[in-house]
């Protein structure tokens, strides 16, 4: 092999690319789109603020123990109060979705807390109901809002000192740790590296396809450069792609909030991982342009080997990990995640065993994928 034939051959490969605008759209500026779509969509923006819930009070009561509840409900920093006059229109705000829950505070609330402070005896004949209604399109808010309303009445009812009795055992100095909040957005991404590169599959499909169809592939087996140049330079071509693919995403989701939790090593790692998806979908490309008779149905069947990996091993949740670990997009995204957004160090297992299933599988698909080329693609 000649390094300036394989560097002649990488060029004709980008230049090609460039030239070709459905084929430049695909593999560098959709993933910008999508990464910046993803930003705005899912939280880049304004994630600072801590997540509150909206509880409507209707007060029926009116007294000075209906105040101090709901001044203990408005101490509660998850929970947003607004208050309504009646309970038809708390109703009408909780079903269209402005409100998460309401507490209706009926009349003898106080009555009934007064009584029962004088004679704790007389429960019974004193009891009230607090009525509270929720949101049932959300599970979170059924887990999180009733906790916080018994804890407000308690405190109201007992005092504070009612929420922490005597105990043997007491809790230290806490100590304060600065969290790392994280977005749907920060979850996305790193499947949204392992996406931009499955569509290689089809672009190389494509231009194998094509120029087999035009004799280019005939036209260059007659010159000494060898098969193995052609492979090599087709290789090399996609890896800059995909390299070019790595930093643009990495940089537009920078700007938009994503802050990776690695060392400069991990980066490293990152794109590693990735350019093995590359040199996969390389072989998926060439077994599909072996098959294909024009590049119209090698777009078709590209797809085969795109969709499973789309759907198992990029952002799109799943609920079987077995499956999903039959593409190797998902070990490259596995490896993101644990380097993005856990802070794993670039020496733990699951990132080395990542790493080598990816290398296992570029070796072997893109094995194959020569082999059935080099065989059946070339008539």
């Amino acid at each position: 092999m000649k390094l300036q034939r394989i560097r002649a051959l990488i060029n004709k490969e980008l230049i090609r690319l460039i030239r070709e605008p459905a084929n430049l759209f695909m593999v560098l500026v959709f993933p910008l789109i999508l990464t910046m779509a993803f930003g705005f969509a899912f939280g880049a923006f304004g994630s600072n603020s801590d997540v509150q819930y909206k509880v409507g009070i209707v007060d029926n009561d009116v007294t000075d123990w209906s105040e101090w509840f709901q001044g203990n409900v408005t101490n509660m920093q998850a929970l947003s109060i607004f208050n309504y006059e009646d309970k038809d229109a708390a109703y009408n705000d909780l079903k269209t979705g402005k409100l998460s829950a309401f507490i209706i505070i009926p009349k003898g609330f106080g009555a009934s807390i007064e009584n029962f402070r004088k004679d704790p005896q007389s429960i019974s004949g004193n009891e009230v109901v607090l009525e509270l209604a929720l949101d049932k399109g959300s599970m979170i808010v059924e887990g999180i809002i009733p906790p916080f309303i018994q804890r407000s009445l308690t405190s109201t009812i007992f005092g504070e000192k009612a929420l922490s009795p005597p105990s043997p055992v007491s809790i230290g100095t806490p100590m304060f740790v600065d969290p790392i909040k994280l977005t749907q957005f920060d979850f996305m991404m790193p499947g949204v590296f392992s996406f931009a590169a499955i569509f290689l599959t089809m672009i190389v499909a494509q231009v194998l396809t094509e120029e087999r169809s035009m004799g280019i592939l005939s036209r260059i087996s007659t010159t000494p450069t060898t098969s193995e140049e052609i492979y090599v330079s087709l290789i090399c071509s996609n890896l800059i792609i995909g390299t070019i693919q790595v930093l643009m995403i990495l940089g537009a989701s920078y700007l938009l909030g994503f802050r990776p939790q690695t060392e400069l090593f991990g980066y490293s790692l990152v794109i590693i991982s990735v350019l093995l998806v590359v040199i996969a979908n390389v072989g998926f490309g060439l077994i599909i342009a072996a098959i294909a008779k024009t590049s119209s149905s090698a777009t078709g069947l590209a797809f085969i080997f795109i969709l499973p990996q789309m759907f198992l091993g990029s952002f799109i949740p799943v609920s079987s990990e077995s499956v999903s670990k039959l593409v190797p997009t998902f070990y490259a995204t596995e490896t993101i995640k644990n380097l993005f957004l856990r802070g794993a160090e670039t020496t733990s297992t699951s990132v080395q065993l990542s790493i080598l299933i990816l290398i296992f599988y570029a070796l072997v698909v893109g094995g194959i994928g020569v082999f059935i080329f080099n065989k059946f693609g070339k008539k």
